[in-house]
């Protein structure tokens, strides 16, 4: 035995020491992946990888959603875009129903997955299956679930859009007070969630909420004869600003170039719907696959498109991935976001409830 070949023979013997003490065989391209495992809470645990979970939801062929209406955040063009990149079949079930309707029709509709307000989430979590995404790390602590079961996708700040041949550019909401303002609210605070976050906004004294004060400012707003309640076309309208911002470009009816949106004060409403997989999702990978689309930058920019903002929107900002010309279009604010937690929703739809004007709602 030659020298060199002691040599070889020293060395291979090291290697595989080495290589048991640090806890088994090297893996080689022979090794069998983990099979699928289709409930699994996130990517790595169940498929391993994105090429994996797309040729599982591609044997299941389609998708069930339930009340996505397509000219809500642009869901339409969402939509359309994972049926086209994956080839998948979306089903859309029931587009004008409200999340509280998806979890009650879900016995036989059999949707896969869900969009929710968090309150409806947090009541649901038992109909919720875990499931983190990629970029989990993006998600804001207070918009998500721990376990996954459910996490904000996209959301909108409470904003007063204006018609700017009537009005003036409110500097706050004590301008709504002013003669001359015709205000509208789309819909009862007491059942309609855009309507009581304007109430709650309204109320925003140094980043605090307050119902009853809400509750005064709209008594005030009916008693100065501001508070559209018959009829009159509005010149002031109080909505989220994914949806003035739409009006303010034409999309849908009214609105148009005269249309301008504004964001008063130091902080705001914020409101975000969250996402959720199904417990009984006839196509769990489907489902997960929706919620991976929905938070890449794809996904969250699609969302922007449709004048809502994305959660990842700061993240994508630092990596360069946000489109800035869609975000240049959403009403420019200073306002401090403020989301009221559900204890905090309930006491105040409690007190709203409680003291609503009828005849001014």
């Amino acid at each position: 035995m030659t020298a060199r070949t002691r040599f070889a023979i020293a060395t291979a013997v090291v290697l595989a020491t080495a290589i048991t003490g640090c806890g088994g065989a090297p893996a080689t391209e022979g090794t069998p992946l983990p099979p699928v495992k289709l409930q699994a809470a996130s990517l790595e645990e169940g498929f391993t990888s994105m090429e994996r979970l797309v040729e599982a939801a591609r044997k299941e062929g389609s998708l069930n959603v339930v009340g996505l209406s397509r000219d809500w955040v642009n869901y339409g063009e969402v939509i359309d875009a994972f049926s086209d990149e994956y080839g998948i079949e979306v089903k859309e079930l029931e587009p004008g129903a409200g999340g509280r309707r998806a979890i009650e029709a879900a016995g036989h509709l059999k949707p896969d997955v869900f969009d929710l307000s968090l309150e409806v989430a947090v009541a649901e979590a038992d109909s919720l299956a875990p499931y983190k995404v990629r970029g989990w790390q993006d998600l804001p602590d207070h918009l998500k679930d721990h376990s996954g079961k459910w996490y904000a996708a996209y959301g909108g700040y409470m904003s007063i859009g204006y018609d700017a041949r009537r009005v003036a550019a409110p500097a706050s909401y004590a301008d709504l007070l002013k003669p001359g303002h015709a205000v509208w609210l789309p819909g009862d605070p007491r059942r309609n969630a855009a309507a009581f976050g304007a109430v709650m906004s309204a109320s925003l004294r140094g980043g605090r909420a307050d119902a009853e004060r809400g509750v005064e400012f709209f008594d005030d707003l009916a008693a100065a004869g501001n508070l559209v309640t018959d009829g009159r076309p509005p010149s002031v309208v109080l909505d989220w600003d994914f949806l003035n911002a739409a009006r303010a470009a034409g999309e849908p009816g009214a609105g148009g170039p005269d249309w301008k949106v504004v964001i008063p004060g130091d902080a705001v409403i914020a409101s975000y719907h969250v996402q959720a997989v199904s417990a009984a999702a006839p196509h769990p990978a489907a489902a997960r696959l929706w919620q991976e689309f929905l938070f890449s930058d794809r996904g969250q920019n699609l969302f922007l498109k449709g004048y809502a903002r994305p959660v990842r929107m700061e993240a994508m900002r630092m990596n360069g991935t946000l489109d800035a010309e869609l975000a240049a279009r959403l009403p420019a604010t200073k306002a401090r976001p403020v989301v009221l937690t559900v204890p905090e929703t309930d006491a105040a739809k409690t007190v709203v409830t409680r003291e609503w004007d009828r005849d001014a709602g």
